[in-house]
């Protein structure tokens, strides 16, 4: 009479699956092979499927054999998410920050801020979310969140805010661009050149759009992205030149050069946390980090712009 499955006789079939043979699967497991095609044998028998084609002396999976390892990948996949909510639990009882960063800030700029926060706190478990300017100020203030980087447009009172390296956009471009040889762009500079810009539903893209027009400027913009290292991927690639603020440009320091944009186009990031942020300490410690990391971005990339 067929019984229940058990442990032992899955983590035998998911080994030989991926193994390939008997005597691979045993190794895995660390059981004989003898041990190994009696539990095989005994989950054909307790399934009653036929789960594998003996073919020359090896054993090839069935159709069915197929469906049952989806199934069982699954459910493996399901206590490796157990096993990660255990450990987040477990971290968590020795502190916890979590942070929103909008895209423009999502790539080197947060992982370098992150990793060196973390250098200093490694027992803390670090959660990072990248959402746009209102969700990260909606999920402060519900405590979702404990800090947040936005634009500058954001304003909420039950938030504290200061600015994230406030500076003029720049114009970014390839090393070999002919326009590395002027210490200054001017809009003149732009008329009909090869441009990536930003979507329309971006908070920066007005500013640089009303310049533009001010002076009749109309580059030729034939790549558009809504995520500013989007952007500085396709300007690095050679694609055009584009208008940024500096910050974005961590990551890209080797690949990219940045000249003084005139007339000046102000532009900050904000640090935000709710008013009454639990974990004051750690919050602020992710904070320090951040502002040392914007002024060393700031050094670097600016010392030629």
């Amino acid at each position: 009479m067929p019984r229940h499955l058990n442990l032992r006789q899955i983590e035998a079939f998911k080994a030989l699956i991926e193994s390939g043979t008997v005597s691979r699967g045993a190794s895995l497991l660390n059981i004989s092979q003898p041990a190994m095609s009696k539990l095989i044998a005994h989950l054909e028998f307790d399934t009653e499927l036929k789960l594998f084609d003996r073919v020359k002396g090896r054993l090839a999976p069935t159709e069915h054999a197929m469906r049952l390892y989806e199934e069982i990948g699954r459910i493996f996949a399901g206590v490796r998410q157990v096993e990660g909510a255990v450990d987040a639990i477990r971290r968590e009882e020795q502190g916890r920050v979590a942070v929103g960063v909008l895209a423009a800030l999502s790539g080197s700029f947060i992982q370098r801020v992150t990793t060196t926060f973390l250098q200093k706190h490694g027992n803390v478990f670090c959660s990072v979310e990248s959402l746009s300017s209102p969700w990260i100020v909606d999920r402060l203030v519900s405590r979702k969140l404990d800090i947040g980087l936005v634009s500058n447009v954001i304003d909420n009172p039950y938030v504290t805010r200061e600015p994230l390296m406030k500076h003029a956009l720049v114009c970014i471009m390839a090393p070999d661009h002919p326009l590395t040889a002027k210490t200054v762009i001017e809009p003149q500079d732009l008329n009909g050149k090869p441009f990536v810009a930003f979507h329309r539903d971006t908070d920066m893209v007005n500013l640089i759009d009303n310049v533009l027009e001010t002076y009749g400027v109309r580059p030729d913009v034939g790549l558009v992205s809504n995520v500013t290292p989007t952007v500085c991927e396709f300007v690095a690639a050679g694609l055009g030149v584009a208008i940024v603020h500096p910050l974005s440009l961590s990551g890209f320091e080797k690949r990219l050069v940045a000249r003084r944009f005139e007339p000046e186009i102000p532009y900050h990031f904000q640090l935000c946390r709710s008013v009454d942020s639990r974990n004051a300490q750690l919050v602020e410690t992710f904070a320090q980090v951040a502002r040392a990391m914007a002024l060393q971005i700031s050094s670097s990339m600016l010392i030629a712009s």
